[in-house]
């Protein structure tokens, strides 16, 4: 079975060990084929507190680390911008 990664933007790192990641996904409308764009929301585990506020990671799914944490962060791709 393949590993399921992601693409995201890290909206929050104010958890200890977790970072929040916002990832988009652009769909079509069934009816009218629009394109429209979906944010979900993924609660990440980051070991080492390495992720700020603006940067663009690589997350992996896995094992059930806690209720809501079920992703792990694989690396930093970029920084989107600065606070």
């Amino acid at each position: 079975m393949p590993v399921k990664e992601k693409i995201g933007i890290v909206i929050s790192n104010k958890m200890i060990k977790t970072a929040t990641v916002a990832v988009k996904t652009k769909i079509p409308h069934k009816k009218y084929q629009k394109i429209l764009s979906r944010t979900k929301k993924y609660k990440v585990h980051d070991e080492n507190n390495n992720c700020q506020v603006g940067d663009i990671v690589k997350i992996q799914e896995t094992r059930p680390l806690s209720k809501t944490k079920c992703w792990t962060l694989i690396h930093k791709i970029g920084q989107l911008y600065n606070i």
